[in-house]
């Protein structure tokens, strides 16, 4: 193994081009590698793999790299059979780029210095020029431009590096990133298929390419004319429906009506639970929303779609004036589609204070003793200012307009290094004492609640109150004849929450327990920011603390129920604590764990809802940072693992897989079951790195130009 790039000591380098944020370049095929503890029976077969961003194209990128940017890589582990003994499996891992039309153009491209798409730094920062950003556009059209001259095998049609995500639907294992379509990659030797359209996948069977006569649904994605390029940039987050096989969508651009839908049911001979009846739903406008927005996610209960039109803006119209492409407006209000999920024309729009919310983790309908619908109601992970978009650029982020500037108020170094060394330590970072953010003053904190429950004195999580990122619960009321009103709004724990995860069985229902990531550091919004890494998971008990809210109801939108620090909760003994913790040991960070359940001990199906909703497993990797050199780099013998938590105590680790290399900080994974495995679609072809453009005298010029743009 080998990283790309050089560390140097005279340059600092990009905190997210260092340490395991670095990327990778060595690939694995399925490699049988060892473990210690116990693998439980429910993971064999089955495979965890993760996504995220690994540029393959990185030797001049100094300030201008993002977290979010880079080429996708898939990083697997497959807990496949053994054929001597069927109760002991063999465990494989895998790493594979994803072949986008951007990685193979980039790969076979040597002289590119930076990557062909411009980064979300430049877009974010509000110190690039209108010159340059344009420059960075026109770049990308001229490299565009030549991969088509160059012939069809390496020409770039979608311009999506689909480093986000994974999913399975309808015998498809499917990449996804907001800038183009999903694209198929096979299970588990995470090879790249081809786009998928709405309808059809590149490279597969033409038996297998789904027929209807429903002519709605023969369109593709984006449908026809001079903006269907842009109209197909597809959600990073899709949602299935495991109980009518049907896949939900989203498509946002710049250009109105701004946000289609699609709803896209199970086809292929695969489906075992699809509705004959169903019809899909492509590119249907979604009226009423306020602009070009960056939308990452959305809600989905089983009957209903939620849309966030949040104040971050993402629209080239905003160089107009004298704006960032990409610009966060706390002023304006924070507003949420709510509408029946086969009938987009029907949304209402619900208002209310700005924000900032990446990811959701829960969405249920609400109905009354007759069963009559009367709200639907989302957890989500809700940040009071957008830090983290712009941090993860090497990015100062701006102030934020309700910022408190007090004499308590630290200076902030917006990133951490990782060697720490002691004349340029973070100041955040430096031993607790009394103006530390893991200390305070105490009193009410931003509305939360003094009596909630377990909670001890009230204690400040961050001197700037704006800098928060928490689970907040939000119920949009239904009722026949009400106006658009969020009945309730407000953080059920005062811990920094992201990358949250429930179990399948409870996906678009009300969920018991939701699992996420944490840090002990600080906010979420300062802490990934600065490349503080994750060394907390949580499971909180959601219907327990809104039960509390209900005997005592929080302050609207600034309120909390549980008020606790982080420190607080991890040293907490009480068995029937709403909130449990799991601290890695010093100098192991954790990534987004996926939660697998355990099999019901009556035999019953896995998709039975007999088995308690905290019983199964988070599997996460891990990394130990003691593996960095003397300048915070990884040593080339660096090594991650997967660790297998038991969801039930949150303490116990029962499996430790160790791996043939390091697994970079990135960003979503999925479990994969072993049904989902033999249940995949044939396919005729696959993408491939090999180049197999002939050697002319255009081809050399070509790379001529290549080079010049750098």
């Amino acid at each position: 193994m080998s990283n790309l790039g050089q560390h140097s000591r005279r340059t600092p380098k990009h905190p997210y081009l260092s340490g395991n944020f670095a990327p990778t370049s060595t690939t694995w095929p399925p490699t049988p590698v060892s473990w210690t503890g116990h693998v439980p029976e429910e993971l064999h077969g089955g495979m965890y793999v993760r996504n995220g961003g690994n540029p393959v194209t990185n030797s001049d990128l100094g300030r201008e790299a993002h977290w979010f940017d880079g080429d996708g890589m898939l990083s697997g582990v497959w807990f496949s059979r053994s054929p001597v003994d069927p109760e002991k499996p063999v465990v494989n891992f895998v790493n594979q780029f994803i072949l986008t039309d951007v990685y193979l153009s980039a790969l076979h491209n040597s002289t590119l210095r930076t990557p062909i798409l411009p980064s979300i730094a430049t877009f974010v920062n509000p110190a690039s020029s209108l010159l340059f950003i344009l420059w960075r556009i026109l770049r990308t059209v001229l490299l565009v431009l030549l991969s088509h001259l160059s012939g069809p095998a390496r020409a770039i049609k979608r311009i999506s590096v689909a480093n986000t995500s994974v999913l399975f639907h309808d015998g498809r294992a499917l990449a996804t990133c907001e800038s183009g379509p999903p694209i198929r990659i096979t299970l588990p030797r995470l090879e790249t298929v081809g786009w998928f359209n709405g309808n059809s996948v590149e490279g597969e069977k033409a038996q297998d390419a789904d027929a209807t006569g429903d002519q709605e649904a023969r369109q593709n994605f984006g449908g026809t004319g001079l903006l269907s390029w842009m109209r197909e940039w597809t959600t990073g987050h899709p949602k299935v429906d495991k109980v009518t096989d049907e896949l939900v969508l989203f498509h946002c651009n710049f250009v109105p009506p701004y946000v289609h839908y699609s709803l896209l049911p199970s086809m292929g001979s695969s489906s075992r639970k699809a509705w004959p009846e169903a019809k899909g739903i492509l590119n249907a406008p979604v009226p009423g929303c306020s602009g070009g927005r960056l939308m990452h996610d959305f809600g989905v209960s089983r009957h209903h779609t939620v849309i966030l039109d949040l104040p971050l803006s993402l629209t080239p119209l905003n160089l107009a004036k004298n704006k960032p492409v990409v610009f966060y407006e706390p002023e304006k209000p924070a507003r949420f589609g709510v509408f029946p999920r086969r009938h987009p024309e029907s949304v209402r729009w619900f208002e209310t204070s700005g924000c900032c919310i990446l990811h959701t983790a829960n969405t249920w309908d609400e109905h009354d003793a007759s069963n009559a619908l009367i709200a639907v109601n989302m957890l989500a992970c809700r940040l009071t200012s957008a830090s983290l978009v712009f941090s993860a650029g090497n990015i100062p982020p701006p102030p934020h307009p309700s910022r408190k500037d007090t004499a308590r108020n630290r200076p902030m170094s917006f990133f951490a290094n990782y060697d720490d060394e002691d004349h340029i330590k973070d100041p955040e970072k430096s031993p607790l004492d009394d103006t530390s953010p893991l200390l305070g003053r105490q009193g009410p904190v931003d509305g939360c609640k003094p009596d909630a429950p377990n909670s001890s004195p009230q204690i400040l999580i961050s001197h700037d109150d704006q800098e928060q990122c928490r689970l907040y619960y939000y119920r949009f009321s239904l009722e026949p004849g009400s106006s658009n009103i969020i009945t309730h709004q407000f953080a059920l724990s005062a811990i920094p929450f992201e990358f949250p995860t429930i179990s399948p069985l409870t996906e678009m229902e009300r969920a018991r327990y939701v699992y996420g990531c944490s840090t002990s550091i600080e906010t979420f919004g300062a802490a990934l920011g600065k490349a503080t890494k994750i060394d907390i998971l949580v499971r909180i008990d959601v219907q327990t603390l809104l039960s509390h809210a209900q005997s005592s109801a929080p302050e609207a939108i600034t309120g909390c129920v549980d008020v606790r620090t982080v420190e607080q909760i991890l040293a907490s003994r009480d068995i029937s604590d709403p909130i449990k913790a799991f601290k890695l040991p010093p100098n192991h960070y954790g990534q987004e764990a996926r939660f697998v359940p355990r099999r019901p001990r009556n035999d019953a199906h896995i998709d039975s809802f007999d088995c308690p909703e905290e019983d199964g497993y988070l599997l996460f990797y891990v990394f130990n940072e003691e593996q960095l050199d003397e300048d915070g780099e990884c040593r080339d013998d660096a090594k991650s693992e997967l660790w297998v938590l038991d969801a039930s105590d949150m303490q116990t680790i029962v499996c430790k897989i160790q791996l043939g290399t390091r697994i970079p900080y990135g960003l979503h994974g999925n479990w994969f079951t072993e049904e989902d495995i033999k249940s995949q679609r044939d396919f005729e072809t696959l993408r491939s790195e090999s180049d197999n453009t002939a050697d002319s005298g255009f081809v050399h010029l070509r790379k001529a130009l290549i080079s010049y743009l750098g």
